[in-house]
């Protein structure tokens, strides 16, 4: 019994709690807000939404699997990054024969129906995941090259690849996203400044073919209309609807369950979902809001702590990585909210409905507890090229 109890105490000492606890405080305030933003869509008898018990079993079930995670050595996950990469791709792949698109763009095939349950999972989700993984296993192996052109060309290969199935899935906004992991886990890395500058030339270089042959009518439309709301004034009706909610709210807000537009269903479309940061605004406020924004923020900093304590180069790249996913979305969200940058279709951690979102990212909560607990014994590992193999024994 004592040794029993000796292995709790070392169990709960070796797992970092504190970020486990502002992850469910964080999913929980979301799950209250997606409840508020879809009451008015329940049925007579219903007690919960649809979204609202989705986002609630994801974050339990991702609960689950981060602390199942954590258990597991991160050299034994990082041993696997080959795998688990090409699970990603085949997810990804599988989009084009089976993929299924939202009501509104039914061109883009994003989603995975699972079976007959009607719920959907979406792959490039869990690919952010694996990219964070295998790419900061990449920069790893490279880090003693990472000056040579050679070795910054393969590295930009490895991440067009993520970059181009996403984008060829329609799923523009997730694109974005991998593209700002990419450049701040390569910043991270050391990569030097002119590589940098290089590719910024070339990607101004590169936007009027964007614009014309990439972008579609409705994207472009969304970016002319924060420059002439008045001329875009249909296609601008969701983030004008989500500004006026958010002015409404002041100080302290309307009050939970109370807000004027939250609670008429679809006065702001995607108001569960993209726009929950309105919601939030006008329920609760700029207080609200600004707890929404310290929790987040507070989760990024634990998360970047745990990379800047680690002694493994991989590892540490791997929690900037995902602290850069986190920062991104929310940066994104909240800008597409304000009316600042156009609708994009990214959602804000911990706090929007979706299944695929919430579980995936406490799969790389999962990562982090892992890096946290086993980074405190572990000796130093090289993951240099030995022999031709991609990284040495365990």
């Amino acid at each position: 019994m004592r040794n029993l109890i000796l292995k709790i105490k070392t169990v709960i000492r070796e797992t970092d709690l504190i970020l486990l606890f502002l992850c469910f405080i964080t999913s929980f305030y979301g799950i209250l807000m997606v409840y508020s933003a879809t009451r008015a869509t329940l049925t007579e008898g219903s007690i919960i939404s649809r979204d609202a018990r989705t986002m609630l079993l994801a974050v339990a079930l991702g609960g689950i699997l981060a602390v199942f995670i954590s258990f597991f050595d991160y050299n034994f996950i990082t041993k696997m990054f080959p795998v688990i990469g090409a699970v990603c791709i085949v997810l990804m792949l599988s989009l084009f024969i089976w993929g299924k698109g939202p009501v509104e763009r039914p061109d883009a095939k994003t989603w995975l129906s699972i079976g007959s349950s009607g719920l959907y999972f979406q792959p490039s989700e869990l690919l952010k995941i694996g990219f964070i993984i295998t790419f900061g296993m990449h920069l790893e192996l490279v880090r003693d090259k990472i000056t040579h052109l050679f070795h910054i060309l393969l590295l930009c290969a490895h991440a067009a690849i993520p970059i181009g199935l996403v984008a060829l899935t329609g799923d523009m906004g997730s694109a974005l996203i991998f593209i700002i992991i990419f450049l701040i886990m390569m910043f991270c890395a050391g990569v030097q400044l002119r590589y940098f500058l290089i590719g910024g030339a070339l990607a101004v270089a590169a936007a009027p073919a964007v614009w014309y042959f990439i972008f579609d009518t409705t994207q472009k439309n969304r970016i002319l209309g924060l420059f002439y709301p008045d001329r875009y004034a249909d296609i601008m009706y969701q983030q004008n609807m989500g500004i006026k909610a958010i002015t409404s709210g002041g100080f302290t807000g309307q009050g939970l369950f109370n807000g004027a537009l939250t609670q008429v269903d679809n006065a702001i479309p995607e108001a569960e979902n993209d726009m929950i940061f309105t919601c939030i605004g006008e329920e609760l406020g700029l207080l609200g809001c600004a707890a929404a924004m310290l929790l987040i923020l507070l989760i990024i900093a634990k998360v970047m702590y745990t990379g800047h304590r680690s002694r493994f180069g991989a590892t540490k790249l791997m929690c900037y990585g995902f602290a850069a996913m986190l920062g991104a979305q929310t940066i994104v969200n909240v800008g597409m909210c304000l009316r600042i940058l156009p609708v994009i279709g990214i959602t804000l951690p911990f706090f929007s409905a979706g299944g695929s979102s919430n579980l995936c990212i406490y799969i790389g909560i999962g990562l982090i507890l892992s890096i946290y607990r086993f980074d405190k014994e572990k000796k130093a590992v090289s993951f240099k090229l030995i022999n031709n193999a991609p990284f040495s024994d365990f």
